[in-house]
């Protein structure tokens, strides 16, 4: 063997285990992607539109919230998931919109008046 062979195949040898800068996909990025995306998937559950989740989440990639709410349209028409509404309030004062969840129908026929807990039991 000549020694340009010898060398060559120590050079691959050694560069095999390394990680080389720009091959590999930025996770940063990556995980931008994947957040637009749950947004998306999220707006949907919470009976949204496209429109208003483009609005509430300006930072997030237009196409990747929308392609996390198709998928999240498809999936809940498919297993027949019913969405949970919410209600955002925007304050007069410009400041950021807050969302309140809406009660079901069972959490408001749920009983209000219940006893509290204590750490004690009580003797009969």
């Amino acid at each position: 063997m000549s020694p340009r062979y010898l060398l060559a195949s120590c050079v691959v040898l050694l560069l095999s285990g390394c990680e080389i800068p720009g091959v590999y996909p930025d996770p940063k990025i990556a995980a931008r992607e994947a957040d637009a995306k749950a947004t998306g998937g999220a707006c949907r559950h919470a009976l949204r539109g496209i429109e208003d989740c483009y609005t509430l989440n300006p930072k997030a990639s237009k196409a990747l919230v929308f392609a996390g709410w198709k998928e999240m349209d498809t999936y809940m028409r498919e297993n027949k998931i019913e969405g949970v509404a919410s209600v955002v309030k925007i304050p007069v004062d410009g400041s950021a919109p807050v969302e309140e969840a809406v009660a079901s129908s069972k959490e408001k026929a749920a009983p209000e008046a219940k006893e509290p807990r204590s750490g004690k039991a009580k003797a009969s």
